[in-house]
């Protein structure tokens, strides 16, 4: 079983009205950019200006533009430390906080810093943590960052999972930046265990899903939610009903307005078994208790849309991308086949993207990211439809950076952005759904000898009808605003 997230975004759903959503794009100037020892990022929309980050060996920069991706200023980062990874960025309307993590001798360092809405520090960066690091430390985030909806609250997180045991460090932070509280918990159990994503409610009390992954693919046989209220040191357990069965890839989403958690994935009646059915959950967080748990089949006709030639295996490769929680109580589930393949090779890798990454190794790594599938349910558990969009992304030594597909929300339509690897040059694709599950597909950018190829998924909405995009073209970079 991959890795339980507890990330997935809650859309409280008024899409189902509108079919069409029509589009522009407006690119930013290119600037010099050495993809493979550079970081980049779509930081948001602070005042009347979007910016963007770009990190090289030649420095750590902060550009803004305005509406037509005009550059307006270009802000130089140097409170950085020379090398630094993980960088996340929190906005505001007048100011946002970027947290970064640096060696510093066989430590991992988090830091952050307070900027006002032109990039210009508010006070001196802060430490807020760090841990002995290891000969791996400085190419992963050791700490994560989880920020409430409303951000005022923000909780720096570590956790070191031993076997059977979890163990969590806590700092708890304000909008401004000031430590409110450092906690220590540990969860025990009587196997190993692994964990998702943190989450922040907007009272401030931290979330986050263990798992028991057993067999060959990791399916898990116990999920519980742990709760760590501001301050606390002690975790509050309960356990999901999973009736015999064994769940994998399930999501989570915190909303704030109906005091609820809400879990989707798939579930399995074997350890090393087939995908029998979806997992659906509500936690009550005023209860501390799993209010609703449903195990929901999938039946044969479900199965043979898939296209795939054993029914039986047809979603095994699916992982949950979003759970989208209806007004009627109803849910929409959406998952995209996703796997990787490594095969020996003498050649140079061939993938689409393969002059991004060179490889002559023995070893090549093959991503595959394919069609995304979306379903909708009743409150009753009844499906309503499902719906496939087809698409066939394939790359090699890439990690798979330029595919699958980023989620766009007008509050009109879903709306799904992927790259069209099916021609000689990427074009980039807009599918939306209707409430019936109709799919309406178009082009949108791309395909020209000139355009630079784009990363859906490292994209970002920065407001309710504009979405900003990283895009490449040999060694240089640019951001797309698509407006919706």
């Amino acid at each position: 079983m991959r890795k339980l997230c507890a990330v997935a975004f809650f859309l409280a759903v008024a899409f189902f009205y509108n079919t069409s959503i029509a589009q522009e794009v407006v690119y930013s100037p290119y600037e010099k950019f050495d993809f493979r020892g550079g970081g980049f990022a779509v930081v948001g929309k602070v005042g009347d200006r979007i910016y963007t980050y770009r990190g090289s060996t030649e420095g750590f920069f902060l550009d803004a533009f305005n509406d037509n991706m005009e550059l307006q200023a270009t802000v130089i980062l140097d409170f950085f430390p020379k090398k630094v990874f993980g960088v996340k960025f929190v906005v505001y309307g007048d100011k946002m906080i970027a947290f970064y993590q640096s060696m510093d001798g066989n430590k991992v360092v988090q830091q952050a810093a307070l900027l006002d809405d032109k990039g210009r520090l508010k006070k001196a960066p802060i430490t807020i943590d760090s841990e002995k690091g290891s000969f791996f430390s400085s190419s992963r985030d050791y700490f994560t960052a989880a920020v409430s909806e409303s951000k005022e609250y923000i909780v720096v997180y570590a956790t070191d999972e031993h076997r059977q045991e979890v163990d969590l460090r806590a700092t708890w932070l304000d909008d401004e930046l000031n430590i409110l509280h450092h906690s220590i918990a540990v969860f025990k159990t009587e196997n190993d265990m692994a964990t998702g994503e943190g989450m922040v409610s907007n009272n401030g009390a931290f979330y986050i899903s263990a798992y028991t992954p057993l067999g060959n693919k990791g399916f898990a046989d116990q999920v519980w939610m742990l709760s760590l209220a501001k301050g606390s040191n002690k975790f509050g357990i309960k356990e999901l009903p999973l009736n015999n069965m064994y769940a994998t890839g399930t999501y989570m989403k915190l909303d704030n307005t109906q005091n609820k958690i809400y879990a989707g994935g798939f579930y399995s009646d074997k350890k090393n078994g087939n995908y029998e059915g979806v997992l659906y959950a509500t936690y009550d967080i005023a209860n501390a208790d799993f209010s609703t748990h449903k195990l929901i089949a999938f039946d044969e006709r479900m199965r043979s849309a898939t296209g795939e030639r054993s029914p039986k295996k047809a979603f095994n490769d699916y992982q949950v991308r979003q759970l989208i929680v209806k007004n009627d109580g109803g849910f929409v589930l959406v998952a995209e086949e996703y796997y990787v393949t490594t095969r020996n090779s003498y050649a140079p890798g061939l993938g689409y993207y393969s002059w991004y990454y060179p490889t002559m190794s023995t070893s090549v790594r093959e991503y595959h990211y394919n069609d995304i599938m979306v379903i909708s349910y009743a409150a009753d558990g009844a499906r309503d439809w499902t719906s496939f969009i087809r698409k066939d992304q394939y790359s090699q030594e890439d990690g798979g950076l330029f595919s699958s597909y980023t989620l766009v929300n007008t509050g009109g339509a879903l709306g799904f952005l992927y790259n069209d690897y099916n021609s000689s040059r990427s074009r980039m694709q807009l599918a939306s759904v209707d409430g019936d599950g109709k799919i309406n597909t178009r082009s949108i950018a791309g395909g020209g000898a000139e355009d630079p190829d784009w990363l859906p998924r490292s994209g970002k909405q920065v407001s309710a009808r504009e979405m900003v995009i990283p895009c490449l073209r040999k060694r240089q970079i640019c951001f797309a605003k698509v407006v919706f």
